[in-house]
This record gives C-alpha cells, structure tokens and sequence, in this order.
C-alpha cells in the first residue's frame, strides 16, 4: 500500500513537471515568434531610414521612469565632463 502511495505521487510529479515543462517550451517558442517580429519591425524601419540603434536606445530608456533616467544622464554628463567630452 505504501508503495501504491509512493508511485502515485511519483506519477503526479512526472506529470506536473512534464506540464511545467511544455508550458516553458511553447512560451519559449512564443517569445522566439515575437523576438523575429520585433527584428522585422526594426528592418522595415531601417529600409525607411530610421536609426535603429537610436531606436533602440529610445526604447530603453523608455522603460526607465523620469527619475531614473534624469541620475542616468547627470551622471553621463558628469563622467563626459571628466573626460573632456564636452
């Protein structure tokens, strides 16, 4: 009887990891789709003559909120300084 117990709870976590695991594998395959539908945006952007890199720096920074991005670019602008870049 307590080896039923043991096999059946065997049986159930072989289950629920082979489902953890499927779900990762089509999200991953998901992320995969959206990953070459982002690069297609970017290349149609470029083949109208927008800066990708600049793109995605905008996008980045986007992400930030005010604050975070105002200590980003005063500390920028501290090291340029340093360095003699401006």
């Amino acid at each position: 009887m307590a080896d039923d117990i043991t096999e059946t709870s065997q049986t159930v976590a072989a289950g629920q990891l082979r489902a953890f695991i499927e779900r990762i594998e089509r999200l991953e395959e998901e992320k995969k789709t959206i990953s070459d539908d982002i690069k297609e945006v970017f290349a149609e952007a470029k083949g109208t003559g927008f800066d990708t890199k600049a793109m995605r720096s905008i996008i980045r920074l986007r992400k930030k909120d005010q604050a975070e991005r105002q200590e980003e670019e005063s500390i920028l602008d501290l090291y340029k300084a340093a360095l003699g870049m401006v």
